[in-house]
């Protein structure tokens, strides 16, 4: 670790412990020649899939992207989207494919709003699916109120 004030590259390692979250470590870190103290993070570095997208194209995984469709399906709704976002992240960084359909994904969003509010599904739904006319919006609203009388 280069010191920030001489440039040395050799430093020891004074305290060091997890943040908050656990999310990284905080290392204390003395210069070896200046005498120098000071911090910096550790992070585990993960590797996101590519997301295949309609037109076969591959883009690397975009939570942020995802978390702007969420955003709009759940607007004015009581649903964390950003937790549903980090649901996903962490479940494509403990998975061990590397790649993922853009429909795959989409329907990974579309689980988890069935379970969270019918609205932000029906929302989600219309623009993943591509819903063209009433007709489908009304067949899909039809479908949920159906699965969820079955499921009472």
């Amino acid at each position: 670790m280069k010191c920030p004030v001489c440039g040395y590259t050799e430093s020891r390692v004074v305290d060091s412990r997890p943040s908050a979250d656990f999310s990284n470590i905080r290392r204390r870190r003395e210069c070896l020649a200046c005498k120098h103290r000071f911090t910096t993070y550790e992070v585990i570095e993960t590797v996101h899939p590519l997301v295949i997208k309609r037109d076969g194209s591959k883009e690397p995984f975009d939570k942020n992207k995802l978390l702007v469709g969420i955003l709009k399906a759940c607007e004015k709704r009581p649903v964390s989207a950003e937790a549903i976002a980090n649901d996903i992240e962490l479940s494509l960084t403990g998975s061990l494919n590397n790649e993922i359909t853009s429909a795959e994904l989409g329907e990974m969003v579309l689980s988890r709003l069935k379970k969270q509010d019918p609205v932000a599904y029906v929302r989600f739904a219309s623009v993943h699916r591509e819903f063209r006319d009433v007709e489908t919006f009304i067949r899909e609203i039809r479908k949920l109120q159906r699965e969820d009388t079955d499921s009472e």
